[in-house]
This record gives structure tokens, sequence and C-alpha cells, in this order.
């Protein structure tokens, strides 16, 4: 097989694996694809919850066809048995002759031993194919194996002076309806998305994806101190039947936490610093609950909080061309900082023309 037509397979499952985003947590969201003699005769991505895995299901693909043939997978086929058999077994019990991976998996549970697995069987094995791509695709994933937390992307949607509503609090809408459709698409690719108290209460949000034909929902997470959250509101009436998680203080009303379960919520006490939510225990929590990707929405003051912890992984801002003013509501709450040095930094990777407004995706520096 030529480096051409690796990487053109490649680039296939890392496209078939993000499917997956927001949908197998707290798996990652892996893609294969099984070549034989040229052709594409087996093509898997993880299903939702996390199983079967991509190379299950294109492994049952191919069938016969998988002998001698070539799978390509964006992350090392595990080797161990937990509530599916061994990835790694899997494809020895194919016979496929050759396996190309785009990245090593860092759990101790798989790191390098899927690999060791597979030449010891006499399968030719390939590691660091498109492994940047790969690696930005499981950064969720990596993130929570690694950082023991949630990779974290924050979205500002803001007038073009960093507002996002007016001194009277009017803010819908300041970006157009091709961003905010955009907006429902990133949530789907995560696992849950998370706003603070004050925007639960203020907006009264669904959180949820909507107008895109998608049934899956992902949770929804509140960091809400004191739980003074409305118990008539559209988060309370849908906990039952999407998941509702609410990161409280450890001094919160124990009858609002118990009617809060009885609507349906997961209920996580956090630490407290400085006297607001720990941000690192909130996303350490978080993680444990097996999220592997959060998609922030505010409000300005959750925003500061997790920007001054350095959790943010990702910004995603939509820039509005109007100016609203200094009176207007900041899209992000004081940080405290006397010098530039120690703001915190990011890459720009990304700007594009989103309807009447501009989409700039930032990385942590």
């Amino acid at each position: 097989m030529t480096f051409a037509a690796d990487t053109r397979f490649m680039a296939l499952a890392l496209s078939l694996g993000q499917r997956g985003m927001g949908a197998v947590w707290p798996n990652p969201a892996v893609g294969c694809v099984i070549v034989h003699g040229g052709r594409i005769v087996g093509r898997g991505w993880t299903q939702p919850s996390g199983r079967p895995h991509a190379e299950t299901v294109a492994l049952a693909q191919a069938g016969a066809l998988a002998k001698g043939g070539t799978a390509y997978v964006t992350l090392e086929p595990c080797a161990h048995t937990g509530k599916t058999p061994p990835c790694a077994q899997a494809l020895i019990d194919a016979n496929v002759a050759r396996v190309v991976i785009a990245c090593t998996d860092s759990d101790p549970r798989v790191s390098g031993q899927g690999v060791a697995m597979l030449r010891a069987a006499g399968i030719a094995v390939e590691v660091g194919l498109l492994e940047r791509e790969a690696r930005a695709s499981h950064i969720g994933f990596f993130s929570k194996v690694d950082l023991d937390r949630p990779m974290v992307t924050l979205k500002l949607a803001s007038s073009f002076d960093g507002r996002i509503a007016t001194a009277s609090g009017e803010s819908q809408w300041i970006t157009g309806a091709p961003a905010r459709r955009l907006v429902h698409l990133m949530r789907a690719r995560h696992d849950a998305v998370m706003v603070g108290g004050g925007t639960a209460r203020k907006d009264d949000p669904s959180l949820t994806v909507r107008d895109l034909g998608i049934a899956r929902q992902p949770a929804r997470v509140v960091v809400s101190k004191h739980l003074d959250l409305p118990l008539n509101s559209t988060l309370a009436q849908t906990a039952a039947e999407i998941p509702l998680i609410l990161c409280h203080g450890p001094t919160a009303d124990p009858q609002l936490v118990k009617t809060w379960q009885q609507l349906g919520a997961t209920m996580i006490p956090c630490a407290i610093h400085a006297g607001q939510l720990d941000p690192a225990d909130l996303l350490q929590n978080l993680g444990r609950h097996g999220l592997t990707r959060i998609f922030c929405e505010g409000g300005g003051g959750l925003a500061a909080s997790l920007l001054k912890a350095g959790l943010v992984d990702q910004l995603v801002g939509f820039t509005a061309g109007l100016a609203i003013g200094s009176d207007g509501i900041p899209a992000i709450g004081p940080l405290g900082l006397s010098r530039l040095g120690n703001a915190p930094r990011f890459n720009l990777q990304s700007t594009r023309v989103i309807g009447p407004d501009i989409l700039h995706v930032w990385e942590r520096t």
C-alpha cells in the first residue's frame, strides 16, 4: 500500500470516528477502516454509549474479507477485557495482515500493550500516521486519562466590543441564525453543555440540540453553589428525560438536593475555593462521572473562573458587527489581572464567516 493510499484510508477512519463525538462517552470516538486488495471491505466507528467499538463494527462488516487485509484505526486497539473483549484480539482472530494506528493510547490498561499483542501475533504494525489529527480528535479522551478531567470548550457569542447583553440585560439576539445553528451542532459534538447558575436563572435555557434532526441529547451541567435554581424551570421539567447534572457546594440545602434528585437530576457536590466552587474539583468530578468533552456557554463568572484556573482548552468566539458599549454586560467576568503577561493566551486556529458574523477558534498555548 502506498503512503498516499494509507493517508487516504486513515483520513476516512478519522472522519468516521468523529461521527461518535458526544455520543460515546466515557469511551473515545474511534474510527476504523479495513481494506483488502485496495478495496474498503469494512468501516466502523464507536457506537452510542461507547460500544461496540469501532474495530468490532468494521470487522463484522468485513467478515472473511478481513483476512490478509489492512486495518486503519485512529487509536491503539484496546488490549484489556472490560465490558467487551479486547479489540487487539479481535483483529488477531480475524487474521488481518497489517494494522496502521494513528496514535497510541495513554490509558495504562492499553498503552503499548495493544501494539505488543498485535506484533506478537505476527501482524505488521505501523504507528503515527496522521497522529496530530488523531490526537486533536481524541483530545477529550486524552484529557480525561492524562489530566483527570474533561477537555473544555468555552463558547462566547458577543458584540464587536465583547458584550453579551445591554445594560438592561437584553441579549436575544446578538448573533444571527446561522451562528446559532452552528452552536447547536457544536453542542451535539460534546458530551455535555455547561452553564453557571446565573445563566440558568436568567435565561431559563433548555441547553438541548434542536432543529438538526438529532435525537440524542448531550448532558446538561449547571454549576450552582447554593442550588438556588427555579424548580419550575425548563431544566427541572426535563430532568427526567434529558440528563441533568447539578454541581453544587457542600452546604447546599439538603432538601433542595433531594428535590432535584427526585426530579431526575444527578447531584455532584464540589469543593469550595475562594468562596466559589473550585473549578478544578468541578471538572475532576465531571471526569469521574465519565464526561470527556464539555461545551461551556457561560456566564461571565463561570468563564472567568475556568480561565483563571487554566482549564479552558479551546475558545470558540462568535463576534457580531454591532457595538453595545461599556455599560453592557461583558462576556467574561473579572480576572483580577494587573499585568498582560498573566493573561491566559490562546493560539488562533481558524476563522470563518458565518452569516453576518465571524467565527474564530483558538486553542490553549
